[in-house]
């Protein structure tokens, strides 16, 4: 069994903040879960929501903002940071894709190509790296890139048009009754 800390140690710090994931690497955690949106000059963030208002209370649109403006509101982190604290502490990965979004395909394309860059610090250091969406289309992009990507479901019949190696269901699903 492996334990991956969902957005970092978001019970104990912001989530998806560099505390939050260097608490889970204090922590002992197997790898790391993050969202990852595109900021408006195409910055790979690790963000959940689609705009500030849960987390910070502000009124900024991920999509819509200019990574410097988001810097000094909310101090977001990037995903090319995340990747650099995983190899270096040997930690899985796991990087779910945010959909829909203006963008489309966009962010996969950014990852896929981080990933590219860093394929041989990835490959030396022995951590795995897996890609999630809960959209069909992103999951069939990500299933093109060398890595293992897997299909979100929050519906049992879902399940059956998996074109990947796994699914990764909403636990009420598969709760028993």
């Amino acid at each position: 069994m492996r334990i991956y800390a969902h957005r970092g140690a978001s019970g104990d710090f912001p989530e998806g903040s560099r505390a939050a994931y260097l608490g889970a690497v204090e922590q002992g955690a197997d790898g790391f879960e993050c969202d990852v949106r595109l900021t408006k000059d195409k910055q790979i963030i690790c963000y959940h929501d689609k705009d500030t208002k849960r987390l910070a209370n502000l009124d900024l649109e991920i999509a819509k903002s200019a990574y410097s403006e988001l810097k000094k509101s909310i101090n977001p982190f990037r995903l090319d940071e995340l990747l650099d604290l995983a190899i270096s502490n040997r930690k899985d990965l796991v990087i779910e894709f945010k959909h829909p979004v203006p963008t489309r395909g966009e962010v996969e394309k950014g990852v896929h190509k981080l990933l590219a860059s860093k394929r041989d610090e990835i490959a030396k250091s022995g951590i795995e790296i897996f890609l999630i969406s809960f959209s069909f289309l992103a999951t069939l992009r990500n299933k093109r890139s060398a890595y293992s990507s897997g299909y979100l479901i929050n519906r049992k019949a879902l399940a059956r048009f998996n074109p990947t190696q796994f699914t990764v269901a909403n636990i009420e699903i598969i709760k028993y009754e």
